[in-house]
C-alpha cells in the first residue's frame, strides 16, 4: 500500500513548487489590498467639499430658475399660422378646423367661437385664451350684447350709417359740422361703407365718439364689394382697396411670386410699408385662397 502512495524526487518538487506558487499568490492579493484600498473614511465628504458642492448645486438651480420661457403676445386668433398654432401647443387636427372655418371667410370673434369652431381643450383653451387681441369693435360689440341681455330698457331702432345725413350724424354728442363733413365725405369716396368698423379711418374721430354713433348707426345696405384674391390679383387689381397704393400694390406682388404665393395675412406683415395696423379693415377687401 505505501508504495502506492510514494513520490519520486520529481514529483515532490512539483508539489512543493505548487504549494509555494498558492502561497506567493494569497500573499500578493493580501498584501496590493492593504496597500491600495483606501482608508475607510476615504468616500466621507469633508465640510470643505460639502460647501463647493452645495456651491455648485446652488449655481445650477440659479441658472434653470432663470432660462426664460415662452413669452406669448397678444395676438389675432383669426390668423394663427400653422407654426404660431405648433408653439401654442395646438394639435394639427384643431388648426386644421381654425384653417377650414377661416377659409370660408369666416371670423371669430369670441372665446367661445373659438373653442367651438377648433374643439381645443379646455386646458389649453385657459392657457392661451387671455392672450387673444380682438379688434376693438368686436370687444365693444361683446359687452354691448352682455350689457343688453341685463338691460331692461328698450332698445331704440337703429338708422343706416350709408343713409345718415349730416344733420344726423350731429345729433351724437361729440360730433360736429366738421366731423359729420367727414365721416359722409369720406364714405363718398369709399362708394358705401362696408363695416362700422371703417370708421376708424376718420381723421379726429374718438374711440367713445365712434362707440357713441354704432349705438345710434349701422351698415343696413353695405356696398357690393367681392373680395380680392391677393393670390391671383394684379396691381391695378389691388388699387381698387382703400389703403393701398400704386408703389405698395406692386410690392404685394412681387412678394407674392418671389414666395410662390402667400398663405395667410401674417406674411403681409413682412412687406415694406405694408399697413398692418388696418388689416381689420382691409380684410373686409381682401382673401387668401390656396395659392396651388
Amino acid at each position: 500500500m505505501s508504495r502506492n502512495f510514494s513520490f519520486n524526487s520529481l514529483q515532490r518538487k512539483g508539489v512543493l513548487g505548487f504549494v509555494l506558487l498558492i502561497s506567493g499568490i494569497l500573499f500578493l492579493n493580501y498584501y496590493l489590498k492593504n496597500k491600495f484600498e483606501p482608508p475607510s473614511d476615504f468616500f466621507i465628504d469633508s465640510e470643505e467639499q460639502i460647501k463647493i458642492r452645495n456651491f455648485i448645486d446652488s449655481v445650477k438651480m440659479v441658472k434653470v430658475s432663470s432660462t426664460p420661457k415662452n413669452v406669448i403676445y397678444p395676438f389675432n386668433p383669426n390668423f394663427i399660422t400653422d407654426y404660431r398654432a405648433y408653439t401654442l401647443g395646438m394639435s394639427t387636427l384643431e388648426f386644421d378646423r381654425l384653417k377650414e372655418f377661416r377659409d370660408q371667410d369666416k371670423w371669430i370673434n369670441s372665446t367661445e367661437e373659438f373653442k367651438q369652431v377648433t374643439q381645443i381643450s379646455d386646458s389649453l383653451l385657459k392657457e392661451i385664451a387671455p392672450y387673444f387681441k380682438f379688434p376693438d369693435w368686436v370687444n365693444q360689440r361683446e359687452n354691448r350684447i352682455k350689457e343688453e341681455s341685463i338691460s331692461v330698457s328698450v332698445a331704440i331702432a337703429k338708422k343706416d350709417l350709408n343713409t345718415a345725413t349730416e344733420e344726423d350724424l350731429k345729433e351724437i354728442n361729440g360730433v360736429g359740422e366738421v366731423l359729420s363733413k367727414r365721416i359722409v365725405l369720406y364714405r363718398n369716396q369709399l362708394g358705401g361703407f362696408i363695416n362700422e368698423i371703417q370708421l376708424k379711418d376718420i381723421y379726429g374721430l374718438k374711440y367713445e365718439t365712434r362707440m357713441a354713433i354704432m349705438e345710434k348707426f349701422e351698415v343696413q345696405t353695405p356696398k357690393d364689394f367681392k373680395k380680392i384674391d391677393i393670390n391671383k390679383a394684379e396691381v391695378m387689381d389691388l388699387l381698387e382697396i382703400p389703403y393701398i397704393e400704386y408703389e405698395l400694390a406692386r410690392r404685394i406682388v412681387n412678394y407674392r411670386i418671389t414666395r410662390e404665393g402667400i398663405k395667410s395675412f401674417d406674411e403681409l406683415s413682412e412687406i415694406q410699408g405694408f399697413p398692418f395696423d388696418r388689416m381689420d379693415r382691409l380684410s373686409l377687401f381682401l382673401k387668401i385662397e390656396n395659392s396651388h
